[in-house]
């Protein structure tokens, strides 16, 4: 089983700290305690290119999107940037609440074609009731889960090529029907730590997504979904979401953590903290639990840190260390069953270089990695002394901020 590795999309939003637009006291509407920064970068279709660019050359295989009104929309942003990759795909976010299963599977059949078939669909139940009122949804928590698994049975059943009916609590359909399936069809990506999730994930989906949480634990969610799929007859994969600051050694890696901390005043903690925890995902109670809001708490494992978690939602832990120590903990997450590595680091461009040319090759020596991506300067001879360079002789330049 050879590791997948995958990058993020920032579309809301990119910098040099933690507090950037999109860090929030009311669900990124209200900003007033939140610390002033500099050095914040729009998510403007140039930018994100970059990071595409930057992914694909690195040898990741595709880049996540978020989903919410925080951010810029997953389809549209990440169909453009496909004119500007060749082989990148795209894990695209979206909320199953708020579009009709028909509309999406017919959605991602034209995506697949647009894209020569680099769609991949990242099923967000959603969490947070104040957010989910912003798209028109009323449902409660579990209820979101039981629309979603029937979601995804339309949207499969749609995906056959001949006429689908369903008639169930959410969603009733006569004949639906996508002319032109998608070809291959999209895997699909699911998270949600819940007793409402389980069966979801059981029965529909492709990959099982979990946040960063220290590998014992992260070893009994992956036995909790395995032991439930294979009472459904299934084979479900599986995926973790984690930042990264990986470094030429562990002192300069841990500098940069620390840096990142210095930047977050007690204010913004605690108004981040409290946002935080009145979400209704059992996923997000479990990320605020491993610190506590407690800047000394964060060290939760050998090199994984919660800081993140301090004022951001979602994956709030990052690995941390040298890039041989951090080989070293995808490695252990690798032999529990996980399979994808959904990765992120500020700011994305040059957190993506630090990665690709630090630990990747680590990756690919151990064998965790089937090839390494060719590189750009192979076959290009020194010039004027320097090292090898682009072609015309001119030095070639990558991401600043190292």
């Amino acid at each position: 089983m050879s590791v997948h590795l995958h990058w993020f999309l920032p579309t809301g939003g990119d910098g040099r700290t933690l507090v950037d637009r999109h860090a929030y006291t009311d669900g990124g509407i209200k900003r007033s305690r939140i610390t002033p920064v500099s050095g914040v970068r729009a998510p403007d279709i140039d930018y994100l290119a970059q990071i595409a660019k930057a992914a694909e050359r690195l040898g990741f295989e595709a880049v996540l999107t978020p989903t919410g009104t925080w951010c810029e929309d997953a389809w549209l942003t990440t169909v453009a940037l496909s004119q500007h990759t060749e082989r990148l795909k795209f894990l695209v976010a979206f909320r199953p609440g708020v579009i009709s299963p028909v509309l999406a599977a017919q959605m991602a059949a034209t995506y697949q074609r647009i894209t020569r078939g680099r769609l991949l669909l990242n099923v967000v139940t959603g969490g947070d009731s104040t957010e989910q009122r912003r798209f028109g949804d009323h449902l409660d928590h579990d209820r979101r889960y039981a629309r979603t698994a029937e979601f995804l049975e339309v949207v499969r059943g749609v995906w056959g090529g001949t006429p689908f009916d369903f008639d169930g609590e959410h969603y009733q359909v006569s004949g639906g029907l996508t002319a032109l399936p998608p070809d291959p069809l999209p895997e699909i990506f699911f998270g949600g730590s819940s007793a409402a999730a389980g069966p979801v994930a059981a029965r529909h989906v492709d990959v099982y997504l979990t946040w960063g949480e220290p590998p014992e634990q992260v070893k009994r969610k992956v036995d909790w979904i395995s032991e439930l799929a294979e009472r459904e007859g299934r084979t479900v994969r599986f995926g973790i979401r984690l930042h990264v600051i990986s470094r030429d050694s562990s002192r300069e890696a841990w500098a940069t953590a620390d840096r990142l901390l210095d930047d977050l005043d007690d204010d913004t903690v605690r108004a981040a903290q409290q946002a935080l925890g009145k979400s209704e995902s059992v996923g997000q109670q479990r990320m605020l639990a491993l610190h506590g809001g407690e800047r000394d708490k964060l060290k939760i494992s050998p090199n994984l840190w919660a800081g993140v978690g301090l004022v951001r939602g979602g994956a709030g832990t990052a690995l941390v260390g040298s890039h041989a120590e951090v080989a070293d903990r995808i490695e252990e997450y690798h032999a529990l069953g996980i399979e994808h590595f959904v990765l992120s680091g500020y700011p994305h461009l040059e957190e993506a270089y630090w990665f690709g040319e630090g630990v990747t090759p680590e990756l690919a020596a151990r064998g965790l990695l089937p090839r390494l991506p060719a590189s750009p300067l192979t076959g290009v001879p020194a010039a004027n002394g320097r090292p090898a360079s682009a072609p015309g002789g001119a030095p070639l330049l990558v991401a600043g901020g190292r």
